[in-house]
């Protein structure tokens, strides 16, 4: 005797059908589109699957598939990833969270470093058990991203080279200059690396203390003779901290930056 197929109720039946228009976060306009119901009963909709287990709510009208069991798909969220773009847009995954996805270190940090357009309130906050952490941009200074796909949604990242120029503009979204000196090195050693690049790349960001920055670090390593004239070609006046937040006791006069004491004791040039 042949089992009958599990019948769906009429809820979650109606659930599913707005899944495989949203993907894997929903939002308000999922719902109108897929149901074809006014804004306000499309809110109304989600709270009450909220309500019932079927979703959990992420951020303001936006929610993801609560679990395989209350839906019998495969829709939980293992990459919060996803919800960069639908809680943040616009904005990009840059920092310490992109020079990890681009190889540029071996350290891997819980946290993930969104750059967004939008007013940051807190500079940190928790969504489905992961924590991000967020930095203000200007949008007019958004690019030099990529698309990477997780599951069905595509998500901005910084490309390597902007990941550099973003953690020289502040190192503290690198994890530090230490750190941002590590993925600077690696990135040097790298079959993509594009010195004119990542010099438009500053020039277009606006922030004169990445030249220095820059200049100052790959002058400590080999092969960077050409990026070191080229970082010449755009200093600024006055100093600037290797780290800001870090005190600079020392100063070295050719790239005009304050920098640690522990950082001037392997060359005398100052």
């Amino acid at each position: 005797m042949k089992e009958k197929p599990l019948r769906l109720s009429r809820g979650r039946a109606r659930l599913i059908q707005v899944l495989s228009v949203a993907g894997d976060v929903i939002r308000i306009d999922d719902v109108v589109t897929a149901l074809q119901l006014d804004r306000a009963s499309a809110a109304q909709r989600l709270s009450r699957w909220a309500e019932q287990g079927w979703l959990r709510r992420v951020g303001r009208g936006t929610y993801v598939a609560a679990s395989i069991d209350t839906m019998g798909l495969d829709r939980v969220l293992d990459e919060p990833w996803v919800l960069v773009p639908a809680l943040f847009a616009p904005a990009y995954i840059g920092g310490r969270t992109a020079a990890e996805h681009w190889d540029l270190t071996e350290q891997i940090f819980k946290n993930i470093f969104v750059m967004t357009a939008q007013a940051v309130r807190r500079k940190h906050q928790e969504r489905q058990g992961m924590l991000f952490s967020l930095k203000h941009i200007d949008e007019r200074k958004i690019f030099g991203t990529k698309n990477v796909w997780r599951h069905q949604t595509q998500v901005p990242i910084s490309d390597v080279h902007r990941t550099i120029i973003d953690m020289l503009d502040d190192p503290a979204i690198g994890g530090g200059i230490q750190h941002v000196a590590d993925c600077l090195a690696a990135y040097l050693q790298r079959d993509d690396r594009d010195d004119e690049k990542i010099v438009n790349y500053a020039v277009r960001l606006g922030n004169r203390a990445i030249f220095k920055r820059l200049g100052f670090l790959v002058d400590r390593l080999s092969g960077g003779a050409e990026l070191i004239r080229l970082c010449k070609q755009h200093l600024s006046g006055g100093h600037a901290k290797l780290d800001p937040a870090q005190d600079g006791s020392l100063i070295v006069t050719k790239w005009r930056l304050h920098i640690p004491e522990l950082w001037g004791r392997e060359r005398a040039i100052y």
